[in-house]
């Protein structure tokens, strides 16, 4: 959630810091702003609402500064308004912050600033970032920053610029991502890759407690206490063409056409990476997983696999609940996070509470380099590409594909298992050309508003991912439930205006599946079933079977989500919703 890019360079900054904010918009967001040292004045604009208002608002300003800074904006401290929105300023508008993450003792900085004549202009948390560093500033804009961050407390990243020194761009990170873009006379910084991705592939990735000093002519990485760090530049392995819609309406339809590759890609790229792993999960008295949204979804799924194919007893546990718990670890137990941004805050800091008490972390992440794949043990990649929309679709699946071939890795049959698992993407390719189907079946649910989604066994996680699509991108009240858990209480629910959607592909609970819909049908429910396409019984108990091509039991979750993504995205598209950019909603989330 928000967004930063920085620009020093030979070209024109706001053009190219507009089109990184663009690029930076999946992240979610609810105001814009950029801040340009023109002719050694510090100019900013900021609007509440999408970049196009900040656009319009711009128009006609010939800017021609080579230096600036933009930022979007999801709102934490401060409604959503132009004083709140970023950039922020000093009093007298020499210093322009952009800020992402929380500073947890701005109200004490506030009213130490405020007691020394500082003037806040906005409710943020951020606003203080600006006055600390010109209250810090001496002649030296790094000295300044280095002070400030000695001040204050929280996961930030944030950059400064300064009409006292016209060319230079100093970025922080602590807690929250950071970039830096190297380029021929220009750099740059982000918060995501896509943002600078059409000027560079050469990227540093900044870890906690480390500042970069950024000008046209070079970078220079520094600690929290100035010294001097030497960092690897990392050359992004995906180009621009990935990140764009390639014909698709939207990046959500993209991304779940994608998920062939992605799970092909995941798949070949593992058995590159590890011919066997460095660890035996059979090391392990009992696993632990943890996770947030739809990264939980997979990690549900993962238990299954694990207990059967490893023995290893397996806990889900929700990131954000994890550290209020009073969890027995050590270096019997491995804990497995899973995140496709390798930046979600909770995650990571769930993942180094776990390793402190002496317990063995494993990442499974989508990004290399991210801050939770540095600071664990080990790390599973997922190669799924840059994933734009905000509803994980193509990261679920490779995510999916990722553990299934940790579980399997403990198994005696495990050449058969990774045939099958290596058959998947071609049969997950046949179950997209049933798009149109699902489309048909969307156009009669417009207008409901409430779903009930039921599943066993593996199909229960399926059954909560589906739901937690629909709510959102369409904004209808959804609800996934464990199909046995229905009599105790969803029931309650069931009448002639609710669809069920019931996860029922032919398993070891297919029959007990057929009963919860015959329970549907006593109380007028309309079922949607999702199942295998030559299941006649399935379709004669349901109003309309979103069908699967059939697979082993263990894959089935593989292809029981294509038709519940679809189903989702077709609503919410037919609704005229903003489907890659749903309300309220952030693609990483960098804030507890």
């Amino acid at each position: 959630m928000c967004g930063i890019i920085g620009y020093t360079g030979k070209e024109s900054a706001l053009p190219l810091i507009l089109g990184g904010l663009e690029r930076l918009e999946y992240r979610g967001y609810d105001s814009a702003g950029v801040a340009i040292i023109e002719e050694g004045s510090l100019i900013v604009e900021k609007q509440v609402g999408k970049i196009r208002e900040l656009v319009r608002s711009l128009w006609g300003k010939p800017f021609k500064g080579k230096t600036g800074i933009g930022h979007t904006r999801w709102a934490t401290h401060g409604a959503p308004s132009v004083d709140n929105a970023h950039p922020h300023t000093d009093s007298r508008g020499e210093f322009a912050v952009v800020h992402n993450g929380i500073i947890e003792n701005y109200l004490d900085l506030k009213r130490e600033l405020e007691s020394e004549g500082f003037k806040m202009r906005s409710e943020t948390d951020s606003e203080v970032i600006a006055h600390l560093i010109s209250k810090n500033y001496e002649g030296d804009l790094l000295t300044a920053v280095l002070k400030t961050c000695e001040k204050i407390r929280g996961a930030f990243a944030f950059a400064v610029i300064s009409s006292r020194e016209p060319f230079r761009v100093v970025g922080v990170k602590q807690g929250s991502p950071l970039v830096v873009g190297i380029g021929e006379g220009e750099n740059f910084l982000a918060s995501d890759i896509p943002a600078i991705l059409p000027y560079t592939k050469r990227v540093i990735t900044l870890e906690d407690g480390e500042i970069a000093d950024i000008t046209p002519e070079g970078v220079n990485i520094y600690d929290f206490w100035g010294n001097p760090l030497t960092k690897d530049i990392m050359i992004v392995p995906w180009d621009l063409i990935s990140a764009e819609k390639a014909g698709f309406k939207h990046f959500m339809l993209k991304e779940i056409f994608e998920q062939p590759k992605a799970v092909g890609d995941t798949v070949r790229g593992l058995l590159s990476e590890f011919d066997s792993f460095p660890f035996s999960l059979k090391d392990f008295s009992r696993a632990l997983i943890i996770a947030c949204g739809t990264s939980y979804h997979a990690g549900l799924s993962a238990k299954f696999w694990i207990e059967k194919y490893a023995g290893v007893p397996t806990e889900v546990v929700y990131a954000s609940e994890f550290r209020y718990g009073e969890h027995p670890l050590g270096d019997d137990v491995i804990v497995i996070g899973i995140s496709q941004s390798g930046e979600t805050i909770d995650t990571k800091f769930a993942l180094n509470s776990a390793k402190e008490k002496g317990a063995t972390t494993l990442a499974v992440v989508n990004v290399v380099g991210s801050s939770i794949d540095r600071e664990s043990d080990y790390s599973l990649y997922t190669h799924a590409g840059p994933e734009i929309g905000v509803a994980a679709t193509k990261t679920f699946t490779a995510q999916l594909a990722a553990l299934y071939y940790l579980a399997i890795g403990e198994s005696p049959k495990k050449e058969p298992l990774l045939r099958d698992l290596l058959k998947i993407p071609s049969i997950v390719e046949n179950a997209l050309e049933s798009a149109e189907d699902v489309e048909s079946v969307a156009e009669k649910y417009l207008k409901k508003k409430d779903f009930l989604y039921l599943g066993r066994y593996l199909s229960y996680p399926i059954a909560l991912e589906g739901a937690l699509k629909l709510k959102e991108i369409s904004y209808i009240h959804a609800e996934g439930y464990p199909a046995g858990e229905m009599k105790h209480g969803p029931i309650a629910l069931i009448d002639e205006n609710m669809p069920v959607v019931v996860v029922a592909p032919r398993d070891r609970v297919y029959e007990k599946s057929i009963s919860n819909i015959e329970e549907v049908r006593a109380r007028k429910g309309i079922v949607i079933s999702v199942g295998f396409e030559e299941d006649d019984k399935l379709k004669k108990y349901s109003e309309d079977l979103l069908k699967i091509p059939e697979v082993p039991e263990d894959l089935t979750p593989f292809l029981t989500v294509i038709p519940l993504q679809l189903l989702a995205y077709y609503i919410a598209s037919k609704l005229g919703l903003d489907v890659d950019q749903p309300r309220n909603l952030a693609k990483t989330v960098t804030v507890e």
